[in-house]
């Protein structure tokens, strides 16, 4: 009956995502948006969003949707079946402001949540829009997730939403953080603190927010160590593709090489063969050679894909395989975290890539963790 009904808010940022595979970093600003539909970039959002919706099929007799206009919800949520209000303007291209107008129509209708599918540019636009009497949840669908709102994966995010409606979970303040975008293109990384908003808490489904990395004295020796002893065993003829962060840019530093801090870059016999790569490139220069990946978890939430690496897409993984990953980290970073992550987008990937894995914490020391 309709009394028994939850009444859920739904949003998607159509253009969330568009900028990971073509290596942009994101896609805040029109004229970013227009350089990553010229590199060939396509949504990711209507994927997300589906999986997500999936997910809640079994209690959807039990739910009523209030979704954004058009692509911001309502065509996903008629997929699946759902009873739904449509709030908003149906448009070919979304705002901000879209997503302001809509969650504010949402919170003066008294949902019990706000579920949305962005990165942590919408999480700020949906702060600005809602008070913490109603918590909201993010399926990750951004580059750059830095705020501690998001699930691991849309299917981790329908699992909270369920144990949350039955009342199994907990709410907990979160922060809303986001990084300026041209400074993330020029290889700077600084988050900002927005503000707060309350978030179901299941700290298994949850993501954290990340970690900046440490400058000790013992991490960087310790990023040396694990430098050299990835180098000594580099092998010739070989491409390497290696993502960012501080600890695999050691391994360009070393060998004299200009390794981009928050870009993925293609090694072959100790050289960088190309810098700040996209998909497309991975995928041209993979063709007929040996390949490996080497990569190191983000601090704090423990993804080595999925986060800020999207250019090291699915595709790319299922050619080089599991065994051909190599994942580097300090000790310190390693005693951090529980387990390592992944979110490719591509469940079957994910799947493939559950279990175990070594990881070089040290010169020739290795530590086994557990992909979840």
């Amino acid at each position: 009956m309709d009394h028994q009904r939850w009444q859920i808010g739904f949003i998607v940022n159509p253009i969330a995502g568009m900028g990971g595979l073509v290596g942009l970093k994101g896609t805040d600003g029109p004229a970013i948006l227009r350089k990553a539909l010229c590199r060939g970039a396509a949504p990711v959002a209507p994927q997300r969003a589906t999986r997500f919706l999936q997910q809640l099929r079994p209690i959807k007799e039990k739910i009523s949707l209030l979704v954004g206009a058009g692509m911001m919800g309502e065509i996903y949520a008629k997929e699946q079946g759902y009873r739904m209000t449509v709030l908003g303007t149906n448009r070919d291209q979304t705002t901000a402001q879209d997503t302001k107008n809509i969650v504010t129509e949402m919170v003066e209708r008294k949902v019990k949540i706000v579920i949305f599918c962005g990165g942590d540019g919408t999480a700020r636009d949906i702060l600005e829009s809602i008070d913490q009497s109603i918590p909201i949840l993010g399926v990750p669908t951004g580059v750059k997730m830095q705020s501690a709102v998001f699930a691991i994966d849309p299917t981790a995010a329908a699992r909270i939403t369920l144990r949350y409606l039955w009342n199994e979970l907990p709410l907990k303040e979160t922060e809303i953080m986001d990084i300026d975008e041209n400074d993330y293109r020029k290889g700077h990384l600084s988050a900002k603190l927005h503000g707060y908003a309350i978030t179901p808490f299941e700290p298994a489904l949850i993501q954290g927010s990340k970690q900046a990395s440490v400058t000790t004295n013992d991490e960087l020796r310790n990023q040396a160590a694990i430098a050299i002893f990835v180098i000594e065993e580099m092998q010739p003829s070989t491409l390497y593709i290696v993502g960012p962060g501080t600890t695999t840019r050691t391994i360009g530093d070393l060998l004299e090489q200009k390794k981009t801090l928050l870009g993925v870059d293609l090694f072959y016999n100790n050289k960088i063969l190309a810098s700040d790569v996209a998909e497309a490139t991975i995928l041209k220069h993979i063709k007929n050679k040996p390949v490996k990946i080497i990569v190191t978890p983000i601090g704090g939430q423990g993804f080595i894909f999925g986060r800020g690496n999207q250019p090291i897409s699915s595709r790319v993984i299922q050619q080089v395989g599991k065994a051909n990953i190599l994942v580097i980290a300090t000790k310190n970073k390693i005693s951090q975290l529980s387990t390592l992550r992944v979110d490719t987008g591509d469940p079957e990937v994910d799947e493939a890539l559950r279990g175990y894995i070594r990881v070089i914490t040290d010169y020739r020391e290795e530590h086994v963790m557990k992909i979840t």
